[in-house]
């Protein structure tokens, strides 16, 4: 008579469940209302950027028309005209860029969120540095990059392999806008003479033009990513689980 299997002094463990469980706080919340408000603010700092690149042009040709000889009432009227539409032009660059600054550190610390509670092993940062590290010295050249092409990988679909072109292409542009800015920027203010003007408008010329540039890619990296975890957080789908 074959004899009863014997009790397991212990209960049966439950089955895995999904890897890399998201870290305590983490909970879903649609990106969509931060997204949309997030690239229409980046659409307001386009279009101060394009104001302030005709003001660098009416200020290239005033000053190019001094150092080449130019003189007269008509002309000094000009050059008032240019520099007042030039510190127009940077005001209203500074209130769109603080303005879409907060509204957009607030849609990332959404979607670093959510990528948590997506995929938590695909973030190399803690949570924190998705607001400081825009702040901190240096490594704010290239965390901020790390932290949103994490949150990309993790809210890519399932077992799809993520590429970060738009947000290389986007990082790049907006580093190169950045030191084009403050180039431009000490160049303006050593500035003595007409000639030395006119090239800090032409610097400046291209730095607000690169900044559109990046603009425009910021926009595309918002709306994909909000786009890419939508679809998640409205799926419910769950990563595959651990096989033991």
């Amino acid at each position: 008579m074959t004899s009863p299997m014997p009790t397991p002094p212990y209960p049966t463990p439950p089955p895995p469940g999904p890897p890399y469980p998201a870290p305590p706080g983490a909970w879903l919340r649609s990106p969509a209302a931060l997204g949309r408000a997030t690239a229409v603010l980046l659409g307001l700092v386009i279009a101060t950027d394009l104001f302030a690149c005709l003001a660098d042009l009416l200020e290239l040709d005033v000053t190019g028309d001094i150092a080449d000889g130019a003189g007269g009432t008509g002309v000094v009227d000009r050059a008032d005209r240019a520099d007042a539409l030039y510190a127009v032009a940077g005001v209203s660059q500074m209130v769109a860029l603080v303005a879409t600054t907060v509204v957009y550190l607030c849609w990332l610390w959404r979607v670093r969120v959510n990528a948590e509670v997506f995929d938590a092993s695909r973030h190399r940062m803690r949570r924190g540095w998705t607001i400081g590290g825009w702040f901190c010295p240096v490594v704010n050249l290239w965390f901020p990059r790390r932290i949103v092409a994490d949150s990309w990988d993790a809210s890519a679909p399932w077992g799809a392999r993520s590429g970060h072109t738009a947000v290389n292409a986007w990082w790049t542009l907006w580093l190169v806008s950045l030191l084009a800015g403050r180039y431009a920027y000490t160049t303006s203010r050593n500035a003595e003479t007409a000639a030395e003007l006119r090239e800090a408008a032409r610097v400046m010329l291209f730095s607000d033009a690169i900044d559109i540039a990046a603009a425009v890619l910021a926009i595309v990296v918002v709306v994909r990513l909000t786009g890419m975890q939508e679809r998640k957080v409205f799926s419910g789908e769950l990563p595959a689980p651990v096989l033991g």
